[in-house]
């Protein structure tokens, strides 16, 4: 069953000069989960931030953090970004040899375990860590830089992914390429949380990112909507609330 549509800014889209003023913006726009992207310069070609400045602007916020490990290898960096303050740490299944492993020590850093797939990654590598798992992360986009075009070719995989979690309390996220121009489509497909970057960061105020966090929000939501016979609409409640901390 899907979940309440949730929008996690990516801070890779940010100002970081500025990051723990940005980050309070969007937590004052809207923002329900706050989406960051580490990245290693191996894994993939691009260095962002490590577990340092996750720590320093944890107090910025409140709010989730949906720390996504584009690093490889992966354990040994673990319990970094747990005690910088992650609240939901999602691994590349192509990251490492020893999938079930990387999950399992992320829970038991009493943590939200999440994998992601790039997009030449078929939804079968996560067939039999299913049970793992409180969150898929679909890359609509190859990972490594923002401001990248949306790849139509992972509508089917995310519709896909969301028929294997059947009734499991997962959630199903994208990443990459995300404006309110796709976000019916992708919402459509399953998804309910949605991360976003320079769609978000686009103006200069917390009631730009608002807008922008806002518009978003009500594409997905439409794309929900089921178009009845007559041309009238009914809204698919959500069953599943978010992560709690």
């Amino acid at each position: 069953m899907t979940g309440e549509i949730l929008i996690a800014p990516s801070i890779l889209a940010a100002d970081f000069a500025r990051l723990g003023e940005e980050i309070r913006a969007i937590d004052a726009a809207g923002a329900d989960w706050i989406h960051c992207d580490v990245m290693d310069g191996h894994f993939v070609p691009n260095i962002s931030f490590g577990a340092d400045v996750i720590k320093a602007i944890r107090p910025a916020t409140a709010k989730i953090f949906d720390v996504h490990l584009m690093i490889a290898p992966t354990d040994l960096y673990l319990e970094a970004f747990a005690k910088a303050g992650a609240d939901v740490i999602t691994v590349h299944a192509e990251a490492g040899p020893h999938l079930d492993r990387s999950l399992q020590a992320v829970r038991a850093l009493g943590k939200k375990a999440g994998v992601s797939l790039c997009p030449a990654t078929p939804e079968a590598a996560i067939e039999y860590v299913l049970d793992r798992l409180d969150l898929v992360l679909v890359m609509t986009v190859n990972p490594g830089f923002g401001g990248q075009s949306f790849l139509d070719s992972q509508i089917e995989k995310i519709r896909r992914i969301r028929s294997m979690i059947g009734g499991r309390p997962i959630r199903l996220e994208v990443d990459g390429g995300i404006t309110r121009d796709n976000a019916a489509a992708v919402a459509a497909a399953g998804a309910d949380t949605l991360v976003a970057g320079s769609a978000v960061f686009r103006g200069k105020s917390s009631a730009d990112y608002a807008g922008n966090i806002a518009a978003i929000r009500a594409a997905a939501e439409a794309g929900r909507v089921p178009k009845l016979q007559h041309g009238s609409a009914q809204t698919i409640r959500a069953g599943e609330t978010a992560l709690a901390r």
